[in-house]
């Protein structure tokens, strides 16, 4: 199939090409590597029948160990429900196709493509810079969001555990902390959730953007399955841990009829809050997507390409601020019908609810109120 003339690349050097021939990489979402705008040199693969070197198919997970400067970002974008965020790792290994985190892995020079699921930078001193910036005297325990940008709970942290040091240190401050995780390791940490959850300073919501099986394991390959996800959020919410749900990206065509069922079964095993975004395709992603979604669905790639495109004005992304995250159009409003219809009918978000910044210290200091 040909790609449509509003695919042209812009700053990309390389066009995407049809990959006849070669294996799919199952387990991975991205099946090629896209250029990185910010260098301006790159290495190719001009035929299929290169070197070995070249094979992709069995080629492990690098992880790129270093010492941070900084933990703690701030978020400019008034869209995203979050002030600060940090995030542990770098690059994600789910392998998400429709993830707005992929084009980040630009900046550290590498491609938003396959090395954004095998080659993960790991911030190893992610606790101590952490301490050292809640010990700032300014700091007021603004809440943070965890995974604001790449899962804190991917494969790497059976390794590293650099996210429980980083809740260890928010329980032992009292900073008040958000968790957004599609991995069932978060139920690692029970014990240190619960102890927080007891004070009201952490709040987790687990990402569930299909059910269906079939479709979560090509578009999310390496996250847990749909009914984990349900189990992760039974046995915290059971635990006390307060839970609720990420619908994101909704993707008409593909999982957007699933929004009744997905805020049902999350209402069912203890979830109480709800969010959802639109799908978007900004940057890099567009092409990944695009690749993605003719290879696996090319009987409706057609038609989910121009429904995504009918929600942005003509396009696959909208960077407006309040609009790139829901769409516009009759497509997105229906979503946005569906999920104010089915919120309202399975109690979601009918709770006032913040998280408690009151007991925030530092070490040796008395607690005082903000």
């Amino acid at each position: 199939m040909c790609m449509p003339e509003k695919l042209k690349q812009d700053h990309f050097k390389v066009a995407v090409k049809k990959q006849e021939g070669l294996t799919y990489l199952t387990g991975r979402g991205a099946q090629f590597n896209t250029s990185n705008r910010f260098l301006k040199n790159e290495t190719t693969k001009e035929h299929i029948e290169g070197i070995d070197d070249w094979e992709e198919s069995n080629v492990p997970t690098l992880y790129i160990e270093q010492e941070s400067k900084t933990i703690v970002n701030k978020v400019e974008s008034p869209d995203v429900g979050m002030s600060y965020s940090m995030n542990p790792y770098a690059g994600c290994e789910h392998g998400c196709i429709y993830c707005y985190a992929r084009n980040v892995h630009e900046y550290w020079g590498y491609s938003a493509g396959l090395d954004f699921e095998r080659k993960i930078v790991v911030k190893k001193n992610a606790p101590e810079l952490l301490r050292k910036f809640l010990m700032n005297k300014k700091w007021d325990a603004t809440p943070i969001m965890l995974s604001g940008n790449t899962d804190c709970y991917q494969p790497a942290e059976q390794k590293y555990r650099l996210t429980r040091g980083l809740l260890e240190v928010c329980n032992e401050f009292n900073q008040p902390v958000g968790i957004l995780t599609k991995n069932s390791w978060i139920l690692k940490d029970k014990d240190v959730l619960q102890e927080m959850a007891k004070k009201r300073i952490v709040s987790a919501m687990v990402s569930i953007t299909s059910l269906n099986e079939d479709l979560r394991r090509v578009m999310e390959p390496r996250t847990t399955t749909a009914q984990q996800k349900l189990k992760v959020i039974n046995e915290l919410s059971s635990a006390g841990v307060r839970m609720g749900i990420m619908m994101g990206p909704m993707i008409p065509g593909l999982n957007e009829h699933e929004i009744q069922r997905i805020m049902k079964e999350a209402r069912d095993n203890g979830a109480t809050f709800t969010a959802y975004t639109f799908i978007r395709l900004n940057g890099a992603i567009k092409l990944l997507f695009h690749d993605w979604l003719y290879k696996n669905f090319p009987d409706r790639a057609d038609k989910v390409w121009h429904m995504v495109e009918q929600s942005h004005n003509g396009k696959v992304n909208d960077s407006r601020w309040g609009v790139r995250m829901r769409g516009e159009g009759s497509i997105a409003q229906l979503v946005a019908q569906q999920y104010k219809k089915y919120g309202k009918l399975y109690g979601m978000n009918a709770e006032e609810w913040s998280l408690n910044r009151k007991l925030f210290r530092r070490p040796g200091e008395q607690g005082k109120l903000f």
